[in-house]
């Protein structure tokens, strides 16, 4: 499992080289969206553009010269994959990223940017995925998951370490869920300084891959993916993610692409900020009802990362 200390470490491993994101008060708000104080975790203003460098960074700090040297390969909706291409440009070796046929060509056009070669195969991540580690297997590129290992958990945890130093006070903390790294990693950070504050997890109702593994003990593949919200789709998670999502966090809600659609032109008319769908999640269940935030609470909600479809 993944303590606190790993993540107090991750901080010192990854300061220089991320953005320490600010916890931004959303300010006067009009309903739907909330009676609580809300502020908004802006990991969209995080380089390569999401909080997925922050795992990215911690993992390539723990491999040896020759892990390095052997170069990288991960499959990702984008995010990851761009995290894992930045770590490699910083790092100056080859990264190579194993994309859905679902993932925005923006995410393509922005890996070759940072220099990563993209190699498109199946339809979900996890049919990239199976790619992506057969290519390690016969390159001996070294793999990185985007979600199922500690120390990329741990660099995601340093959000939640943030959150916490910067709002003591704060009551819930909301996390959109995918594979389930980042929400792991937030939820031990918070519930080690507070045991009291809520963790929330929000997840499509295209694609409730923990909501559904917790609820069963198990983990549960999904025999299909109907959101359009890619980067919160792949059809199974890990032991490890289901482990520490059914000790640390409080509740997963499910909301709409419709819902992220309302929460992202929200976020864009409101407060300027520019999200891909999968980022309106946390808004999303603050609007929809799916969360009900009480009057007075503080509700901190992680906006995970930047792009233009949500407000399309």
């Amino acid at each position: 499992m993944v303590t606190l200390a790993d993540i107090e470490h991750a901080s010192q491993h990854i300061a220089g080289k991320v953005r320490r994101t600010p916890a931004q008060q959303a300010g006067p708000v009009k309903q739907p969206i909330t009676d609580a104080d809300l502020f908004l975790k802006l990991e969209n203003l995080q380089v390569s553009g999401s909080f997925k460098a922050r795992g990215a960074i911690n993992k390539l700090a723990h491999l040896d010269k020759t892990e390095i040297e052997r170069g990288l390969v991960t499959a990702s909706g984008g995010n990851h994959g761009l995290a894992v291409a930045y770590a490699g440009w910083r790092m100056r070796v080859p990264a190579t990223v194993y994309l859905p046929s679902n993932a925005p060509m923006v995410k393509e056009t922005n890996l070759k940017a940072w220099g990563a070669t993209v190699v498109r195969h199946g339809a979900v991540w996890d049919e990239a995925n199976e790619a992506a580690l057969a290519s390690a297997t016969q390159t001996g590129a070294t793999y990185i998951h985007p979600f199922d290992d500690p120390l990329v958990i741990a660099g995601q945890g340093t959000v939640g370490l943030e959150i916490m130093r910067d709002l003591p006070d704060v009551d819930a903390i909301l996390v959109a869920i995918g594979g389930g790294g980042l929400i792991s990693g937030v939820a031990v950070a918070a519930k080690a300084i507070n045991p009291n504050v809520q963790v929330i997890g929000v997840e499509p109702f295209g694609a409730p891959t923990l909501r559904d593994s917790v609820r069963a003990g198990e983990l549960i593949t999904l025999r299909e993916i109907t959101t359009s919200a890619n980067t919160l789709g792949p059809r199974r998670s890990s032991r490890l993610n289901l482990d520490i999502i059914s000790k640390h966090v409080d509740d997963i809600v499910l909301i709409s692409d419709d819902d992220m659609r309302a929460a992202a032109r929200w976020l864009w008319h409101e407060s300027g900020i520019g999200v891909e769908l999968s980022s309106a999640a946390t808004a999303a269940a603050l609007m929809s009802g799916a969360f009900k935030a009480v009057a007075g609470q503080r509700v901190c909600a992680v906006v995970c990362s930047a792009g233009t479809d949500g407000i399309m």
